[in-house]
């Protein structure tokens, strides 16, 4: 009778690397996905000693068939040289390329306690307290990242950031107006630069740790690098980063709270003119990262809800982008209208189903996955979808209409054509005409993708 050989699970994978690890046996209970991680997965685990201690335990691993060791290996790297320079970091329990059961490069590190939602922190009564300091922590904890010893992170890249991510913006094959003009702004207005450092490279709510008293982790080291080190201030105070709230560091602090942390932790404290020039490179960043992040579902790398999303976000940072270097103009776009235009179907119409449906699916079934965060999270992603596709079927071809008579007058048929005229310097970015040509695009595509995301 011939064995059938079972393929390992993700928990005896788990089981395996950590008893080897410690020299004794481990027992792996429940693995759970958590939600978020764009890039790499992130896994919270119920482990037990031999003495039947509970130790939870997180996993962080890349996509199976989409793994980068060297960077993971970087990443494990950098965790224990910023814990020897004082910052709060998860310990590193074991690593590795691949296991049998993990089948992708991996970290395995303790679970540490601490709120990480963005919301919770910037609402919730229990962070008042916390609220008040937080900002001048942010900058004390980067300070010490960038007091770390680099001595043994000689694999960190070194590339200049601004040519990094002007280079895979063009590999996009994609050409945006908003990114022409972000780079030709940031290379004109470029300031000196600091001594290399290490740089966490996404510093910013959702990767910390927060209890009641203040910072208890920073986490996701993916994106570390050796550069200089106001770029994770700019990143910080990014407006994507406030998500939606109003004050300017984390949607929590202030500039002046977070310069003095830093300082107290560095004796440096950059100027203003440094701080929005690398807030300016991070908004551009996080433009250009959202479409590569999207391009990896639309050019068919790898299926995902999550990736496909992020590409209808792309219009924000670009509102984000033109309101911090003052260029936004606020074109008439046609408003989206309510009353459903003539057709031969009976209604409901398409955007009313549309919305139909999204209601349908966060008033009466979300309730229902009260005990499943990751199905929770997807069914917001799918509703959102949904809202998007009914705001543009609701808005029409009117704001089409108003952009290419703007691009007419400019010479350019499309607005890929006006991004090569940017970039060749036939076009400056300073016309108030190409200004309303660029901004009626972004502001019509903002209101049917997130009308939330306008300033009041």
């Amino acid at each position: 009778m011939a064995v059938i050989e079972v393929a390992p699970t993700i928990g005896d994978g788990i089981g395996d690397v950590l008893s080897a690890a410690t020299g004794s046996d481990v027992t792996v209970g429940e693995a759970r996905q958590l939600t978020g991680g764009a890039s790499r997965q992130t896994w919270l685990v119920d482990t037990y000693d031999t003495q039947g201690l509970h130790v939870p335990v997180v996993l962080r691993r890349d996509p199976p068939g989409h793994g980068d060791a060297d960077r993971m290996r970087a990443e494990v790297a950098c965790l224990r040289a910023a814990a020897a320079a004082g910052v709060p970091v998860p310990t590193v329990l074991a690593s590795g390329d691949t296991a049998p059961g993990i089948d992708a490069p991996f970290l395995l590190m303790d679970k540490v306690d601490g709120e990480a939602m963005p919301r919770k922190l910037q609402r919730n009564p229990e962070f008042e307290q916390v609220r008040t300091h937080l900002a001048e922590d942010m900058g004390f904890a980067l300070g010490l990242i960038h007091r770390s010893d680099t001595t043994e992170l000689g694999m960190l890249d070194t590339t200049d950031p601004l040519d990094a991510i002007e280079k895979i913006y063009l590999d996009l094959h994609e050409p945006r107006p908003t990114v022409e003009v972000g780079l030709r702004w940031l290379r004109a207005n470029r300031p000196a630069k600091h001594p290399n450092t290490l740089v966490h490279g996404d510093f910013r709510l959702g990767n910390l740790l927060i209890d009641g008293t203040g910072i208890t982790a920073v986490l996701d080291w993916e994106l570390a690098h050796l550069g200089d080190p106001i770029e994770d201030l700019g990143w910080l105070c990014v407006r994507a980063w406030r998500f939606g709230a109003e004050a300017p560091v984390a949607g929590i602090g202030t500039r002046k709270q977070l310069l003095d942390g830093y300082q107290r932790a560095t004796g440096l404290r950059p100027s203003a003119a440094e701080l929005r020039w690398w807030e300016t490179f991070g908004t551009l960043k996080w433009l250009v990262l959202s479409r590569f992040q999207a391009e990896r579902h639309l050019g068919g790398a790898e299926h995902s809800l999550e990736l496909a999303a992020i590409g209808r976000r792309v219009c924000e940072s670009e509102y984000d982008l033109l309101l911090i270097l003052g260029l936004l103009e606020d074109a008439a776009a046609p408003a989206i209208s309510d009353a459903p235009r003539p057709t031969l179907h009976d209604r409901p119409d398409l955007a009313e189903i549309l919305d139909l449906v999204a209601g349908t699916l966060t008033d009466d079934i979300a309730p229902t996955l009260q005990t499943h965060d990751r199905e929770r999270y997807l069914l917001r992603i799918c509703t959102n979808l949904l809202r998007t596709a009914a705001r543009q079927v609701a808005a029409g071809n009117g704001a089409d209409t108003a952009l290419e008579d703007l691009l007419g007058s400019l010479g350019a048929a499309s607005e890929t054509n006006l991004a090569r005229l940017l970039r060749s310097g036939i076009v400056s970015y300073t016309d108030p005409t190409v200004c309303r040509a660029i901004s009626t695009a972004v502001l019509a595509r903002l209101r049917v993708a997130n009308p939330r995301h306008f300033i009041a």
